[in-house]
């Protein structure tokens, strides 16, 4: 007979009280039974891992996750049985650098067979950037408490911390899937809870998102996208200098197929839409019941086949949430009603450095698009939001609209009026990278790949995210070391007025 399921829920950020799981655990635990499953909960709390101090980072959380796991349950490494662990927030993030920093990386077989992440920071959030006094006000994400600036940094879009953790997903997720070492799922919802709407903070209401997550960096199918420029001429002329030079598309590279589910009406926090919060302890109730179902169908999962099974039917149901949700109506008493439009969005991480692993930290990024390779030809309302990360200035993450970017049907009320006209979207997308200093002894040269279709599909994918590695060339002018002939005794010569000859060394 085999052991009960030893399921582990694992809090997010700056949570201070156990209330925040609400109905949850014992829901999951009272439900199991009519899924075939065996459980024994068994919640650790790690509201001591000092989310609020900032000289703790998320990888300490994770080695300290480790060793309060070994503590609290010693079988695990005794007769080896493992656990599924349940997630919220940042708890997602943690548990995924606990896998990859201990287990993953040192090929170790990891005690946890399922990872249910509900409404992960996987690739950070947009509000991490706002400072820790601005953040602590904003109920919805932090329950009133004074976040701690190391794991900010981490959350902060961009960040080399969450890059090299998602590139590891990218990469190496196929092979984890393939041994069924770990099986992870993603949940979240897309839905704003307006009470708590921060007039001053617009990402508290980000359209794609729950209010503090959006829905592209909860999602782990992400892709990831090297460009490199081409070897400039050996001088510098006239022309050369007014002339962009090509970027090459040097790898295109995709995540396995992950489960995600976007869950209806659902938001980051809060007793009325949380997604994890919002849930009712009593088994069948409405309150709670598209989660608890989701996650029971995701603990269920036994092989890899179980697994893309349900992979493709968490996709269809996320189709089906979104094609229902399209469309907000908010009625208004005495006032006209107030339509929102809920279209799918992407994320797009740039990361600009040169041939000797430089970080470019002043650059102006320009997106073109058409047949013509021109900025004017993108899509009106395709932008929603760019940050640059403050820690690294090389590092800039843009949002976009997908469905105004790939063209969508015209929408219709419920009164059969057009709402929104159809869109045509882009036929094509392209960058140009003006990269500076652009003069002098040490230099980069403009350079851009021209818009084209191909490169449209690789970056922009609905609810998801793209990391793309730019590398420049450094340009190094000849004059930098030159040797000079001694002519008899004669040692004098000054070359401080040397100025750049235009000439590049190999």
């Amino acid at each position: 007979m085999s052991s009960p399921l030893i399921v582990v829920f694992v809090h997010g950020w700056s949570v201070t009280d156990t209330e925040t799981y609400g109905g949850l655990p014992v829901r999951v635990r009272n439900e199991a039974k009519a899924h075939g499953l065996d459980i024994d909960v068994q919640q650790i709390f790690l509201s001591q891992y000092l989310s609020f101090h900032d000289e703790v980072a998320l990888a300490d959380v994770s080695r300290a996750f480790d060793t309060a796991l070994h503590d609290a349950i010693p079988s695990l490494t005794s007769n080896g049985h493992r656990i599924a662990c349940i997630t919220h927030s940042t708890g997602g993030p943690v548990v995924r650098d606990w896998w990859q920093r201990l287990y993953a990386s040192q090929d170790r077989r990891c005690p946890m067979s399922h990872l249910i992440m509900l409404a992960p920071a996987n690739f950070g959030s947009s509000l991490a950037q706002l400072g820790k006094g601005r953040l602590s006000r904003i109920k919805a994400a932090f329950s009133g408490v004074e976040p701690g600036q190391g794991i900010l940094d981490w959350l902060e879009l961009g960040s080399p911390e969450a890059w090299a953790l998602n590139s590891d997903w990218i990469d190496n997720g196929q092979q984890a899937l393939r041994k069924g070492g770990m099986f992870p799922f993603v949940m979240t919802g897309q839905t704003i809870d307006r009470k708590f709407y921060d007039h001053l903070n617009a990402y508290t209401g980000e359209s794609g998102s729950d209010g503090v997550v959006r829905v592209a960096a909860a999602n782990l199918n992400a892709r990831r996208i090297e460009l490199t420029q081409a070897t400039p001429p050996k001088t510098l002329t006239k022309k050369v200098l007014k002339t962009y030079q090509p970027l090459e598309l040097t790898q295109v590279s995709s995540a396995p197929q992950t489960a995600m589910r976007i869950v209806s009406e659902a938001s980051h926090s809060g007793s009325d839409l949380g997604i994890m919060r919002s849930v009712y302890r009593p088994a069948g109730h409405h309150r709670g019941r598209e989660v608890t179902d989701a996650i029971l169908r995701c603990l269920a999962v036994q092989t890899k086949a179980d697994y893309d099974k349900l992979v493709t039917q968490l996709a269809d149901e996320t189709t089906s949430v979104q094609q229902h949700e399209r469309l907000e109506i908010e009625k208004k008493l005495l006032r006209r009603d107030v339509t929102f439009i809920h279209d799918r969005y992407s994320m797009v991480i740039f990361r600009v450095t040169d041939d000797y692993g430089h970080a470019i930290s002043d650059f102006d990024l320009i997106l073109t698009a058409g047949k013509d390779n021109d900025p004017n030809h993108l899509p009106r309302g395709f932008f929603m939001d760019r940050q640059q990360n403050k820690r690294f200035k090389n590092t800039i993450t843009y949002y976009f609209n997908y469905d105004v970017m790939a063209g969508s049907p015209a929408l219709t009320g419920p009164d059969g009026n057009v709402v929104r006209r159809a869109l045509a979207g882009a036929s094509a997308l392209g960058f140009r990278i003006q990269p500076r200093p652009d003069d002098g002894f040490v230099r980069y040269l403009p350079c851009q790949i021209k818009a084209d279709q191909p490169l449209l599909r690789h970056t922009l994918a609905p609810n998801a995210t793209t990391l793309i590695d730019i590398r420049l060339r450094r340009i190094v002018d000849d004059n930098v070391f030159r040797l000079r002939k001694m002519q008899g005794d004669n040692v004098d010569g000054s070359f401080k007025r040397v100025r750049p000859s235009r000439r590049i060394v190999d």
